[in-house]
């Protein structure tokens, strides 16, 4: 596996990894109507503008996207995604840690994050803790998720 800086290129590929992973991962923790809500109205353009103002890497292995994060210039994690056929193998833990490391060296110290019920363990294990249960309305469809944050240390890299 290897990290790497992002390109417009990889948005299509990384669309798709979102939409997949998060209706086969997901799906223990929210309806069917929850994920398809979650999943609408991405637009291309968009996400490609945001993923190029972020600091977003991409894990790619043997060729194939297998994760990508993104964090702003504040310390703002927007989206850590990993491949459904890539689950626990340590990709998600070497994107944040590529993430919080690059933003430390920017001089940012304090991270935070919206995490659904389903990576909450995830960022619990990477020292994040909940500042808040939050409710999120899209389409009409409510869905709960955690405001999270984590103060930089020493020991985290």
């Amino acid at each position: 596996m290897i990290l790497r800086k992002y390109r417009s290129n990889d948005c299509p590929e990384m669309l798709k990894l979102f939409y997949d992973t998060v209706h086969e991962i997901n799906k223990k923790d929210y309806s069917s109507e929850q994920l398809d809500a979650w999943t609408s109205g991405i637009i291309f353009d968009k996400w490609d503008k945001s993923f190029l103002s972020n600091n977003t890497i991409v894990a790619e292995n043997n060729g194939i996207i297998a994760g990508f994060g993104d964090m702003d210039r504040n310390g703002y994690l927007d989206r850590l995604y990993v491949n459904k056929d890539y689950q626990n193998i340590g990709i998600g833990s070497a994107i944040i840690n590529e993430l919080e490391k690059t933003a430390v060296s920017n001089g940012v110290f304090c991270f935070t994050t919206y995490s659904s019920i389903t990576a909450k363990p995830f960022f619990i294990k990477h020292d994040y803790r909940v500042l808040k249960e939050n409710t999120v309305l899209k389409n009409g469809i409510e869905m709960r998720n955690y405001f999270m944050e984590k103060y930089y240390s020493e020991r985290a890299f």
